[in-house]
């Protein structure tokens, strides 16, 4: 009897796809303002944004094809990034990329790191959009070439912006009728508030319902230990509780809750640190502040072959943004993703057709190659930088 044998190669960002060579010949940035539907959205030491600074990167190459991607930092006060940042490093990174192949992307993320030290939230829109190219010359959606699409759909969690106790509890089954089932509450504030906040959405929560209180590096680490001890009782995830990550691990070893990390987090170095130390059960994987998928799908796997649960998401973002977080989330193991965000049902401005949209609390990532989006282009208005 005779039988086909077929071999099947791994997905490399670095191969030739069908032989088709492509090069980068413009990249072109769009800024883009995107007002919250909630009027504001509020977190630890008294920060607040009500329209979100977002730049939407267009790569474009010889072969017609052409892909975007999108940073947008929640502000200039929360990580090492701000929106004219994120532009102004285009401009002095762009022309080391022109003549470059998009699809071959280890070789690009080198080549980005050494034309740019540091600043990684620059790198993170060329990546995504360099990406989306990969797709549409594979014919593939990226969640397909980042490993993999688990089930149909995957679970997503809300913010619940920093206000008073009662105000925050009566929130959540506003939420709750959307389909949210995960809960992250705003706190690092004053330590008797964030107590009383804690507790009050705690009441409201039903069996299923997850809650973490999200302290954005808030608390000195005195009151982080008064808020765990006042909090002893409560079914409670503690994200973030303080600035530094060795003041966080301090506070990890006196709480038995279950512990996030987010904003020391920022590379494979202190993952791996984090993970010696066992200073965290979760941690967030934020696309931009690792410098875009490729370095994020790195510590995606690393948590993965690690045991490491994760939250999937971006620092904020629209249309573009949470089509890249649905294809990181959508192809992480399904035991292993925590929970994940939706980042365009916030605002009132859509940037892009074809963008994924909040079912039931649930988000999945496009079938189509590529990222799946084709930005509106009267929306984003003329660029405001451009290399070639």
């Amino acid at each position: 009897m005779n039988a086909r044998i077929t071999i099947l190669f791994p997905l490399s960002p670095d191969c030739n796809w069908q032989g088709l060579t492509v090069k980068i010949t413009r990249i072109t940035a769009f800024q883009v303002d995107l007002p919250l539907r909630e009027g504001s959205y509020n977190w630890s030491g008294g920060k607040s944004v009500s329209v979100f600074d977002s730049t939407i990167v267009r790569v474009e190459t010889d072969a017609g094809i052409v892909g975007h991607g999108e940073v947008c930092p929640l502000g200039p006060f929360y990580l090492p990034a701000y929106g004219g940042g994120v532009r102004s490093g285009l401009r002095e990174l762009g022309p080391h990329l022109i003549g470059s192949d998009p699809t071959a992307l280890g070789q690009l993320n080198r080549l980005m790191d050494a034309a740019l030290k540091g600043h990684p939230y620059v790198k993170s829109g060329i990546d995504i959009a360099c990406w989306d190219i990969l797709g549409q010359v594979a014919g593939q959606p990226i969640c397909q070439l980042l490993g993999g699409r688990y089930g149909e759909d995957f679970v997503l969690y809300r913010a619940i912006s920093q206000q008073s106790p009662e105000e925050m509890a009566a929130k959540v089954q506003g939420y709750r009728d959307e389909g949210y089932r995960r809960f992250q509450l705003k706190v690092g504030g004053d330590p008797d508030v964030d107590i009383a906040r804690i507790h009050a959405v705690a009441e409201k929560l039903q069996p299923g319902d997850k809650l973490i209180a999200d302290a954005n590096t808030g608390w000195l680490m005195h009151e982080a230990a008064r808020v765990v001890r006042g909090v002893r009782d409560v079914d409670v995830y503690i994200e973030q509780p303080c600035l530094s990550y060795e003041e966080c691990l301090s506070i990890r070893r006196r709480t038995d809750h279950p512990f996030v990390m987010d904003e020391s987090i920022d590379g494979m170095k202190e993952l791996l640190r984090g993970h010696a130390d066992g200073a965290m059960d979760v941690v967030n994987i934020k696309i931009s502040k690792f410098g875009g998928l490729t370095k994020a799908r790195q510590a995606r796997d690393l948590c993965a072959s690690l045991g490491i649960a994760m939250t999937i998401e971006d620092s904020w973002g629209g249309d573009v943004t949470t089509a890249a977080i649905a294809h990181l989330a959508h192809s992480t193991p399904t035991d292993l993703l925590f929970t994940s965000t939706d980042f365009n049902s916030y605002g009132t401005v859509s940037t892009a057709d074809g963008a994924p949209q909040r079912k039931q609390g649930r988000l999945s990532a496009s079938t189509d190659p590529g990222l799946g989006v084709s930005p509106k282009m009267d929306v984003l208005g003329e660029p405001v930088l451009e290399v070639v």
